[in-house]
């Protein structure tokens, strides 16, 4: 009972890290409609802030911690108010997701370009002594503990005082129920709006200055942890409770240092259940807690006013400006592969051939949100999936490379159909914070086991035979993504692609003539998860070795970001995104000096643009070009005008109850 007593004790100062980061997701989503994955990027800024001041510049703790908990944190969330998030309040909620998906890949890697990646050791705390010891009877806490508890306290007390008597506390809960019908009873929303930004902000500022001194260094890894616990604690709370995300934020802690103290440090349990736990909790919670899937709908009675989006260009622009659009990107095509082919050096075939590769991959994302309407945060899981997969059976059984690439992909569609079961019963963000909890599973757990990716020794992948050197391999890639490329479209144009868009129009309608919403989303994940598997087999081949490394949970993260940037709708904005993705790099940063951190930093920053234009970016400069084009074009040669909507059409009757592609 002793050992149990310390180990509690032990776990309530992470516990209240983690409450602090959840109340703040609490606060920000009650009135403003924005579940900020952000956050944790946030807190990462203020600790490193606190760190730069504190450590290097030698500033005394109150000051420092005035100008980065109360000063700097808080107008970090009014300029995200006012420069992004005002703006996307009624906006759907996937636009709103996406823009905080994209400052949690930019904010981090703009840190890292301001201020370096040197080591940041002996970060400090808070308290004026971190070594101090204050003993509980038999029980100890440090000064960083007695820190986190004794904020986390006051935060909370004057935060009930904020709500329970002032009357910003009252407006704060008006505006999320309806921020236009608020208006019209004569509160500034916006006003409001800000007003809980730099509150909840001011939270994760403080819960970062508060997490950085438990760790020995100062890594945005711990604070994506701190962002997955505070979701989990979130959720407990139905993204509703303030004293139930404090509870919930406080039980996982203590849950962590249980497990640290009762399983043996060297057991596998220890060394993989532990660092997953908030991210199985999250799953779990997910799936099973009572209401939760209830609480992300919208009471807005004005919420369902805004129009449809529209219709993507290649489907109203003329048959001359189409045919004129494919002569000429085949051409370019043409001879771009005649040059890598012939001419270009090693080094251009590879990126290339990495540019290839990533297209395959980042179809996966145009099958699963350009045609399910779905943000899946574990593309790059599932690519691995093909990956180790790939590695494995041509390692363990001698089997030929190039088939088994294809069974690599069979594999990850089979676990893509797997995790669909449980994770389409949520849909929505909820979806998508599921698959990332998936993700981190995977990354935590699942990869370091020898069997799937070798341990301390990856696992060596041989070129198919026949293309073995980098010419020939760019060949079979470019191949496969033309296979891959067609067969989405033919999904897309099929049974399958319109029962899709049936759903998106109507899933009242879509079922009323017998579409069956399940086992369509479930084939559209298997079938993403197959071609992000293919990509992962194509990549691991590339390089000669599967890694960790190349499928992390970041990259899953940004490679959303970066097709939804561009398009995720058509195939062309897929290969768009991959080529950006492998060329930028090359041609515009290293000609300039600039370090490749700026690629995640823009391509984060673009997808702010998704609420704007939640066709992407690249539909959006073609809808106007086209526009310019067709007043320059006899009447003959125009397109006939249409409604710029999606159409989602209806599939035809004879198939309403029948197959798929």
């Amino acid at each position: 009972m002793t050992d149990f007593v310390k180990y509690v004790i032990e776990g309530i100062p992470l516990g209240c890290v983690f409450a602090l980061v959840a109340i703040g997701l609490v606060l920000t989503y009650k009135t403003s409609g924005v579940f900020n994955l952000a956050f944790g990027a946030q807190a990462y800024v203020a600790a490193v802030l606190f760190y730069e001041l504190r450590v290097r510049n030698g500033w005394a703790t109150l000051p420092a911690f005035v100008v980065v908990v109360l000063i700097a944190s808080p107008l970090m969330g009014l300029l995200l108010e006012l420069l992004i998030f005002r703006h996307l309040r009624t906006a759907p909620p996937i636009a709103k997701l996406v823009s905080s998906l994209g400052l949690l890949v930019a904010v981090p890697q703009f840190v890292a370009i301001l201020l370096g990646t040197e080591p940041t050791f002996g970060v400090k705390g808070i308290w004026w002594n971190d070594d101090a010891l204050y003993h509980f009877g038999d029980y100890v806490l440090d000064g960083k503990e007695m820190a986190v508890v004794v904020s986390t306290v006051a935060a909370v007390v004057l935060l009930g005082v904020l709500f329970r008597y002032a009357p910003i506390g009252l407006r704060m809960r008006a505006v999320v129920e309806s921020p236009r019908m608020t208006e019209l009873a004569g509160v500034d929303a916006d006003r409001v709006s800000a007003f809980s930004w730099m509150l909840s902000s001011l939270f994760a500022g403080l819960a970062g200055v508060l997490l950085a001194p438990l760790y020995a260094s100062l890594v945005p890894q711990n604070f994506t942890t701190l962002l997955v616990a505070a979701i989990a604690a979130a959720a407990f709370a139905r993204l509703t409770s303030i004293p139930l995300a404090l509870l919930g934020g406080i039980l996982l802690g203590v849950a962590q240092a249980l497990l640290a103290g009762y399983l043996p440090p060297a057991s596998l349990l220890a060394q993989n259940l532990r660092p997953s736990l908030p991210f199985a909790v999250l799953f779990l919670l997910l799936l099973f807690w009572p209401g939760l899937r209830t609480a992300a709908v919208s009471r807005d009675p004005l919420s369902g006013v805004d129009p449809p989006p529209m219709a993507p260009v290649a489907q109203i622009r003329g048959r001359f400006l189409t045919l004129a659009t494919r002569i000429f990107g085949l051409a370019v095509g043409g001879i771009v592969l005649i040059l890598a082919m012939t001419t270009f050096s090693e080094r251009w075939v590879t990126i290339f051939t990495t540019a290839v590769i990533f297209s395959v991959i980042l179809l996966s994302i145009t099958v699963i949100t350009g045609m399910a309407g779905e943000i899946s945060l574990a593309q790059a899981t599932f690519a691995g999936v093909g990956a180790f997969a790939t590695a494995q059976l041509v390692s363990v059984f001698g089997l030929a490379v190039l088939p088994t690439m294809f069974v690599g992909a069979l594999v990850a569609a089979l676990v893509g159909a797997i995790v669909a079961v449980p994770l389409l019963r949520l849909g929505g963000i909820f979806l998508s914070l599921g698959t990332l909890a998936i993700a981190l599973v995977f990354e935590t757990v699942i990869v370091p086991l020898g069997w799937v990716s070798g341990g301390a020794h990856p696992v060596r992948v041989p070129r198919p035979v026949g293309f073995v050197d980098d010419r020939s391999f760019l060949l079979l890639c470019v191949v496969i993504l033309v296979i891959v490329s067609f067969f989405v479209i033919l999904v897309r144009k099929g049974t399958t692609g319109q029962f899709l868009a049936a759903l998106r129009g109507s899933e009242t309608a879509a079922q009323s003539i017998g579409v069956n919403p399940t086992r369509i989303r479930i084939l559209a994940f298997a079938v993403s998860a197959g071609i992000a598997g293919l990509g992962g087999g194509l990549l691991a081949t590339q390089k000669h070795i599967a890694t960790a490394q190349d499928f992390s949970y970041f990259y899953g993260l940004f490679l959303v970001v970066l097709v939804v940037t561009l398009s995720t709708r058509t195939v062309e904005g897929a290969v768009n995104a991959a080529f950006g993705f492998a060329l930028i790099p090359p041609l515009i940063l290293e000609p300039l000096g600039l370090n490749q951190a700026w690629q995640f930093v823009l391509f984060g920053l673009g997808a702010i643009t998704y609420a704007r234009h939640p066709e992407g970016v690249l539909e959006f400069q073609k809808r106007k070009s086209l526009a310019a084009i067709e007043r320059r074009l006899p009447a003959r040669l125009r397109a006939a005008p249409i409604e710029a909507v999606d159409p989602a059409p209806a599939p035809a009757p004879a198939t309403a109850t029948g197959g798929s592609d």
